[in-house]
């Protein structure tokens, strides 16, 4: 594990192109691998996490506020995006229960169809070029440095 260093010093400029390099390219994937499941199943990367949050949920719903967090939103950009999503069949929010205040957020059986029939499009799509673009020994490296990285911002 790499040591604290308590002075501020900025990056070398070996650091900087890493970080360049790392970033324009996970963008980059990030762009491809939306446009290609747009284009294959008409939904929207968007529209995918918070399909595949409440298919991995129990009983296929979550309130609100978890599935916000799960899918690293604000509540407001996540309102938003649900109501697209409720429009077009995909999910359905019913009222909490157990909180007058939270709303339950339901995986119809049409948006459940709809994710199982991206998936496969999807899951090819990362292998091609994602899996099948590094050893299995590169892949357990960005899987440590994902994990390095994810554990620094939730610090």
């Amino acid at each position: 594990m790499p040591q604290a260093n308590t002075a501020r010093r900025s990056p070398t400029s070996d650091e900087l192109r890493a970080w360049r390099l790392f970033i324009e390219t996970a963008n980059q994937l990030g762009s491809v691998l939306n446009s290609r499941l747009q284009s294959e199943s008409a939904l929207s990367s968007a529209d995918y996490s918070v399909l595949l949050a409440l298919t991995e949920a129990d009983g296929r719903h979550l309130r609100s506020s978890a599935l916000a967090t799960h899918v690293g939103w604000e509540r407001s950009r996540l309102s938003h995006h649900l109501g697209r999503m409720e429009g077009r069949g995909l999910i359905r929010r019913d009222d909490c229960a157990t909180d007058n205040r939270g709303a339950e957020i339901v995986l119809t059986d049409a948006g459940a169809a709809a994710f199982r029939r991206a998936s496969s499009s999807h899951l090819h799509a990362v292998r091609e070029l994602f899996v099948d673009a590094l050893t299995p020994e590169q892949i357990i490296a960005a899987g440590e440095i994902a994990a390095a990285l994810k554990a620094r911002l939730e610090s």
